[in-house]
């Protein structure tokens, strides 16, 4: 059977059917993508104008804001457009390009969780040593490096995805193009395709948590060794912000990733795809700004250069 992949298209199920609800969900979720753009916009300009914030910790918190914002566009605004028509009709190559790209910035979005661990563990445990270490040609070379393994770890994804035929229900159960979702309705053996989610996702996945985790035991140890309450205080607010980042991020990435029968749970799913998809990267500027005393008060010294 010839692929079908360039010709076919998709329907987008979206997040309700009931017309009444159209508007108003339309008006949530563009503001909840005009918050996640101007919260790491701001994080972004913070960093960029105060010399203050000129360090690895904040080079690689302005990457994850970035990535933030990428990730988040990937999705939001397809589903805001497709909010405003009846029907949500998507080609196959757009699907498949959404994917990717969306893909690639989870992957990327994890892998700099994991390389802020280790930024903690060096400026905490070796802080005499930091600047030698994290030096800003390392830093670049980290980010560098997590952009190109993300890239070929979403491609290998995309190139398998395009030997399917798609042949029967065209309805996606989502309101983006997902793995899990397109490979429900396809109709050539997805074996190889969902053996790849867990391999993958197992290997790359559970190895970046390790490297996540791992740095947290002997930074609580030191932390615990210090003598200072006011050191202390402030060292685990920088932690725990990046903690609770790294829990939510992980949780709703392994709920959307590794369930089967996605199709029984209809309404968990597009809850847990909401949460995934558009609400962490509107949740991580303000767990950052809340928890973060630096960027506070480099907020306070903007606005009042301003008045």
């Amino acid at each position: 059977m010839e692929n079908q992949t360039t010709v076919y298209k998709l329907v987008l199920a979206g997040l309700c059917n009931l017309p009444s609800l159209q508007l108003p969900l339309f008006l949530v979720f563009l503001l909840i993508y005009l918050i996640t753009l101007t919260g790491n916009l701001l994080i972004l300009l913070l960093i960029f104008n105060d010399s203050h914030l000129h360090s690895p910790m904040y080079f690689f918190l302005g990457t994850l804001a970035c990535l933030d914002m990428s990730y988040s566009s990937v999705t939001v605004p397809r589903m805001l457009f497709d909010l405003l028509r009846e029907r949500r009709i998507i080609s196959m190559p757009a699907c498949i390009t959404q994917i990717y790209f969306f893909t690639f910035f989870i992957a990327s979005d994890m892998s700099v969780l994991a390389v802020m661990s280790y930024d903690r563990y060096i400026a905490i445990c070796h802080p005499l040593h930091y600047m030698q270490i994290i030096n800003w040609n390392i830093c670049v070379q980290l980010v560098s490096g997590v952009l190109l393994c993300s890239a070929i770890y979403s491609l290998v994804h995309t190139l398998f995805l395009t030997k399917l035929n798609f042949c029967h229900s065209n309805v996606l159960q989502s309101f983006f193009c997902d793995l899990p979702q397109l490979l429900e309705v396809s109709c050539s053996d997805t074996f190889i395709n969902v053996l790849l989610i867990f391999l993958l996702g197992i290997l790359i996945g559970v190895g970046i948590l390790g490297v996540t985790f791992y740095p947290y035991i002997p930074i609580i140890s030191t932390v615990l060794k210090m003598t200072s309450k006011h050191t202390r205080s402030k060292t685990f607010q920088t932690c725990s912000s990046h903690l609770t980042v790294v829990f939510i991020f992980y949780t709703t990435s392994f709920f959307n990733y590794f369930r089967s029968n996605a199709n029984d749970h209809l309404v968990e799913d597009k809850v847990a795809s909401v949460f995934f998809a558009i609400l962490i990267p509107c949740l991580n500027p303000v767990i950052y700004s809340l928890r973060n005393q630096e960027l506070k008060l480099s907020l306070r010294r903007a606005l009042r250069r301003l008045q």
